[in-house]
Parts: structure tokens; sequence; C-alpha cells
């Protein structure tokens, strides 16, 4: 199943129909378990990116280009680097919220390598993070300054929760759950479905499917 997004231009696919080296890392529609024990459904619908061309010229909001929020490194699967390369469709929905931010804090949002979308096979994925929805990102500077002091955090994330409600900024600190050197904000574990896709499968083939490709994978279940 593929559609075109009218406003970027990107096709929308079904990751559970994408072959099955993309399809696999990507995990679409599994369960994957959080650090905290609960459970979540990964996303299943995805923008199709077929150049880090489109990549840099594709922009989400006036501030924030698609390749800021899938820049990835060598920990990612070799399979996920090479394009065409897929990206949660919430991603848009992360997009405007940091671009809520942006214009409050009237400088330039630096978001980190890894620090947008990962998929759950990424190295830095195996907690759940809400990286793997493409509804979370690691912000390593404003302006020209640098994230990397408990003042310096806690004053940008005092602006994120005051403007983003509905979203989640990760404490400053050194420990598991905790941030010293980046801002984290995410909007939890949302997943979006553009209109002109339906959800509608035959049960037992997408149950099989999701079975195939959760096989084996630490922390995620069909």
């Amino acid at each position: 199943m593929m559609v075109e997004n009218d406003a970027l231009g990107l096709p929308v696919v079904d990751a559970l129909d994408l072959p099955d080296p993309v399809s696999r890392p990507l995990q679409p529609g599994a369960l994957m378990r959080t650090r905290d024990g609960d459970w979540h459904r990964l996303p299943r619908f995805f923008f199709e990116v077929d150049s880090w061309q489109t990549a840099l010229t594709t922009q989400l909001t006036a501030h924030f280009g698609l390749w800021e929020l899938m820049d990835v490194d060598l920990h990612e699967a070799a399979s996920l680097r090479m394009f065409p390369r897929y990206v949660p469709c919430a991603v848009t929905s992360l997009a405007a919220a940091l671009e809520v931010f942006r214009l409050e804090v009237g400088a330039t949002v630096r978001i980190a390598a890894n620090g947008g979308y990962r998929s759950p096979t990424h190295r830095g994925s195996r907690s759940g993070s809400p990286h793997c929805w493409g509804t979370a990102a690691n912000i390593y500077a404003i302006g020209g300054e640098p994230l990397d002091t408990e003042e310096q955090i806690g004053r940008y994330a005092a602006v994120a929760r005051r403007l983003l409600p509905f979203g989640w900024v990760r404490p400053y600190g050194h420990d598991a759950g905790h941030a010293d050197d980046h801002l984290h904000i995410d909007l939890g574990y949302a997943t979006m479905v553009p209109n002109g896709i339906s959800e509608e499968d035959d049960e037992a083939d997408q149950a099989r499917r999701l079975d195939d490709r959760s096989s084996g994978t630490s922390g995620v279940r069909p």
C-alpha cells in the first residue's frame, strides 16, 4: 500500500509491505517494551525518502528540515542507512512541536545525530525510547550555546514544559532516564495514520508477518 502525501510530496508506505531486510529491523506494528516495563506498539506507516537530497530539501516546518530528524550513524542497521529510507509519519508532529519551541527561544535549535528518529534495532534504542516512534528529539545546542550544564538544560526544559504540556522533558542528571549533555523532548508513543491509508488487513496474515519479523528481537513481541 502506498499513497502520496500532498503537503510534503513524499510517498506514505505500510512497512509491513516492505522487503524483509527493511521491514524486519523496522518492526512495524510490533510491541516494544520500555525501560519501565510498559509495552507500546511501534509505527506501521512511514514516509519513504528516496535520497539524501530529498531529505535536505523537504521542509517539515519553517525552521526544521526532514534531514535533521533522520540523521543516524553506524549504530543503525545497514539496510536502514541505504536509500530509500523510512521515517514514521508522526515525525511531522514532532517538527510542529519543535517549531513552537524554536519560535519561543528565538534561536536556532540543533538536533544531535541519532537525536531524532532511530529504529528499534538501533543500538541506542533497546530501552523502547520514543525515538523509535519519530516523536523525540535530542537538542544539543540552541543558538551558539551548547547544552551541557544543569542551568542551561534546566532553563530550556522549563520553556519546553510550559509550551508543550502534552510532551515530556527528560530531567537533568547522569543516571539512566536523565540527560546531562542535551535537552530531550518527546511526545510519547504517538503513531499517525495519514488520510488515504487504511488499517484494514487480513488479521491472520498481519499476525503472521508480525510474528515472523519480531522473532529473535529482544524487548519486541508481535
